[in-house]
């Protein structure tokens, strides 16, 4: 039997288009309802079928929904809630996929009606490739679903859609805005920056060099240039909307770059080799809980 009667999405990029095929497969909901701001996109969606109904409008996408998912960027969050707020009956859980949470919170939670339940959610998992085309109902398979239920929040709403998750195929933890967004600072955001810097900084050398950085790219550049492709409207809105934890967690990155950068500029090969090992028994950590590949080329293809 469904969970949910009428499940709506809001944006049918690579998110919300794999949302709609896993729920399809779980049987999740009964309904399944999308819109995007972007004509093309749901015209594009339409024509692939993951949906019971793609929507021309954001109220009629919503109304009568009894769980509702942002999945644009976090940017739009704030004006979708002021619109689509009137139009939520009594008992809806109204939550989202954005990288940051507390932001989540400050910009959705004033305009939620009595009776709606906001619970937050950030499924760890994606791809670089975008659009309602991207998405696979395997995506979120063995991948952990965050999610950030504000103070006084519904026990049972929550549970719901921890199940939801789980039914999507996730492992879900639950925990504060806050942690969260430190938690995922030094995890994604980071990570992300420094890509985005790498490839800018070989872009600008790529003249200099009569376009050897990009010709001969080794794996571990490949590896950064996969990160950089990722939506640029995304990441712009997840570092302008968690630019705090960002910034704590770049000051300690950058003390530890300093120390790397007199180890090799002194010759201390035993400090080198100390943090190698160290970095190294991590990668075996992640791949061990199953939350990457051991396979050549971490199991990803050639593109």
């Amino acid at each position: 039997m469904a969970q949910f009667g009428k499940l709506a999405v809001i944006g049918l990029g690579l998110i919300g288009s794999s949302i709609f095929h896993a729920a399809r497969r779980g049987q999740l909901a009964s309904d399944l309802s999308g819109f995007d701001s972007n004509d093309d996109v749901r015209l594009r969606a339409r024509a692939l079928g993951f949906a019971s109904v793609i929507e021309d409008d954001l109220i009629g996408c919503v109304t009568d929904a009894d769980l509702v998912i942002l999945c644009s960027p976090v940017g739009s969050y704030k004006q979708i809630a002021q619109e689509i707020a009137p139009h939520l009956k009594p008992g809806t859980i109204l939550s989202d996929v954005g990288s940051v949470k507390g932001a989540v919170i400050r910009d959705v939670a004033p305009f939620v009606p009595a009776g709606v339940h906001l619970i937050p959610a950030h499924p760890i998992a994606g791809t670089e490739f975008s659009g309602p085309e991207a998405g696979f109902a395997t995506l979120f398979d063995g991948r952990w679903a965050i999610l950030t239920p504000p103070p006084g929040a519904d026990a049972a709403a929550v549970g719901r859609l921890r199940a939801f998750w789980q039914g999507l195929g996730s492992q879900v933890d639950v925990m504060d805005s806050s942690h969260h967004d430190l938690v995922l600072a030094i995890t994604s955001h980071l990570p992300h920056l420094i890509a985005y810097n790498i490839v800018g900084t070989a872009h600008d050398l790529e003249a200099v060099t009569e376009g050897e950085v990009i010709k001969y790219s080794a794996s571990g550049f490949r590896d950064f240039t996969r990160i950089a492709a990722s939506d640029p409207t995304m990441w712009r809105d997840i570092f302008l909307n968690n630019r705090d934890a960002v910034l704590e967690v770049l000051g300690r990155f950058n003390e530890d770059l300093s120390v790397l950068q007199r180890a090799v500029r002194e010759g201390n090969g035993d400090l080198l080799f100390n943090m190698f090992t160290r970095t190294r028994a991590i990668r075996r950590a992640i791949v061990e809980i199953g939350q990457d590949s051991a396979a050549p080329n971490f199991g990803r293809d050639k593109r």
